[in-house]
């Protein structure tokens, strides 16, 4: 099923804001959508500093769909979550994740984001529609309803207008779309200042991040590849402000327990205050803000550039419909209701978790330890900590989904993972190697007879139709479907119960809605009026709306 787009239509023009990781993916994303791209960077060049340093797997699955194959495997360290430890040094537990590869990649992996940051940028420059301008900063702009006048400043001061459709704010914690837009930000910025230090040349050969909860000197390492090893370490008072450039013999004297330091081994040394801030709005109008534009967290969850991947991914497949005709411009007020609520949370599990594990009480320490050493011997609590399910999951309960009461409706909202399926040539896959790049929908052991109402009901969307066949059965090829069958009884785990049934992937891999073909009609209603009219010169309703 691959319908025409509802209407010709001059292609979408959309400038970022900020050339940090979140803002390329935003780009490289868009620009594989078709969509005309223009890049705002205030710096001369990609960063080189290793500011993140930590990725999870579903980031890994959104930048794997953008085709860097072992390129994007040589910049990453393939890791197995973080280990814990107490008081003197005691482990207490190690977070692995639920399975050792979560949608298909390592739970955590580290890397380097002057390397990250040059394979973006690379793979941009090599794609159609693509403006990059480098030591160039938005600097003012104006909307109507038909687009956005961007005011840019680049070198030696000399500023122009860009005409385009949206804006979006990729610009960091300290952000001049957000500031522009006239959007605060709520939460809390923290009194405690930590000295990071990124060295070259590091013995550590551990693949997981290392939490050491010491009251007298709480600290964290995350061992990287190359040699490259993070270490961050609590100040205490009088050692060292915010945004201060900390002495070499400091930095010695903090890693003297680990290894012996050289200037020439340290890549970059700061202090720095850690905030917990998400931004009140996400949209106004025609801007959108993303990654640390739209929210600030503590490092130690490792989720402040996943949440702003996890930004990327959601606004630019609504973006690549809207650019082809199938959505209207309304399908962009899910975004904030889609990620606001997980970035939230996310946030709070983010302080709380500095707060227990960084604690400086030798109280709380020796309660956290006991309590520790308590559930692990509990088996859902040692399974809730090993398993790392207090980071939590995104669940879209509203926005761009239908709830269902469907078999299988649980799996509404959520990411489905992707097991290996057996094609009928014989060959295993992962499941994101035999979807497309737009909406999938997935009949799970149904009737021939019943694909006709589903199709029907979901046109004029660009959708690939995939037969997935449970059990020991063989797929079969034919037709204008893809087939699949269970190659390690991974399908059936994860799709079981929606035997029967369709399932409704969105191109960000997020379960849109599950039903019955007798169901078809009413959901693709619902799924039509959700995305709009699906013409990009509707008007734009309310300033501001959310």
């Amino acid at each position: 099923m691959n319908p025409s787009p509802v209407q010709a239509q001059s292609p979408l023009r959309v400038v970022i804001a900020g050339g940090g990781p979140v803002g390329l993916t935003a780009a490289n994303l868009l620009a594989a959508l078709g969509v005309d791209v223009v890049l705002v960077e205030r710096n001369p060049s990609t960063s080189d500093e290793a500011k993140a340093i930590s990725m999870d797997a579903e980031s890994l699955r959104v930048l794997h769909r953008l085709g860097f194959g072992a390129r994007l495997d040589a910049v990453m360290a393939p890791g197995t979550g973080v280990r814990f430890h107490g008081r003197g040094g005691r482990r207490l537990f190690q977070a692995r994740g639920a399975s050792p590869y979560p949608y298909g990649y390592a739970v955590k992996s580290q890397f380097s984001q002057p390397e990250l940051e040059r394979l973006l940028f690379g793979h941009l420059e090599r794609r159609d529609g693509v403006q990059i301008r480098m030591s160039t900063e938005v600097v003012a702009f104006t909307q109507d309803a038909l687009g956005v006048d961007v005011t840019v400043r680049g070198v030696g001061g000399i500023e122009e207008t860009l005409r385009t459709d949206y804006l979006l704010g990729c610009d960091g914690g300290r952000s001049t779309v957000r500031k522009l837009a006239g959007i605060s930000m709520s939460g809390n910025s923290f009194d405690d200042v930590w000295l990071v230090v990124d060295t070259v040349g590091d013995h550590h050969d551990a693949r997981c991040s290392l939490h050491f909860g010491d009251p007298d000197r709480p600290y964290v390492i995350v061992p990287g590849g190359d040699g490259r090893c993070r270490y961050e370490f609590l100040l205490r008072p009088g050692e060292g402000a915010a945004r201060e450039q900390p002495p070499f013999e400091l930095v010695e004297r903090l890693l003297a327990p680990h290894r012996r330091i050289t200037p020439e081994q340290v890549e970059r040394s700061v202090n720095y205050r850690f905030s917990g801030l998400v931004a009140d709005r996400w949209r106004d109008w025609r801007v959108l803000l993303l990654g640390d534009a739209a929210h600030m967290m503590p490092p130690f969850a490792g989720q402040g550039l996943n949440s702003g991947i996890r930004d990327a991914a959601n606004v630019c497949w609504k973006l690549g419909l809207i650019a082809r005709g199938y959505a209207a411009d309304s399908v962009l007020n899910s975004y904030e209701l889609e990620r606001k609520p997980h970035a939230e949370v996310t946030v709070k599990v983010s302080v709380l978790q500095g707060r227990i594990v960084m604690t400086t009480s030798k109280r709380a320490a020796r309660v956290r330890d006991a309590l520790v050493a308590a559930a692990l011997r509990i088996p859902w609590a040692r399974e809730y900590l090993v398993q790392g399910r207090y980071l939590p999951k995104p669940r879209y309960d509203t926005g761009i989904v239908v709830p269902s009461e469907s078999p299988g409706g649980a799996l509404v909202g959520t990411q489905l993972d992707q097991p290996w399926v057996l094609r009928p040539d014989g060959t295993a896959r992962r499941l994101d190697r035999v979807l497309g790049e737009d909406f999938s929908l997935l009949g799970v052991d149904v009737a021939e007879r019943d694909w006709g109402n589903a199709v029907s009901a979901l046109t004029p969307l660009p959708v690939r139709c995939v037969d997935i066949v449970l059990g020991d059965r063989r797929p079969r090829s034919g037709g204008s479907r893809v087939a699949v069958g269970d190659a390690d009884g991974g399908l059936e785990a994860l799709l079981g119960a929606a035997s029967g049934q369709f399932v409704l992937l969105r191109p960000d891999r997020y379960v849109a809605a599950v039903f019955g073909a007798d169901q078809a009609g009413s959901i693709g209603s619902v799924l039509h009026r959700l995305l709009g009219s699906g013409s990009r010169s509707d008007q734009l309703s309310v300033k501001g709306q959310q």
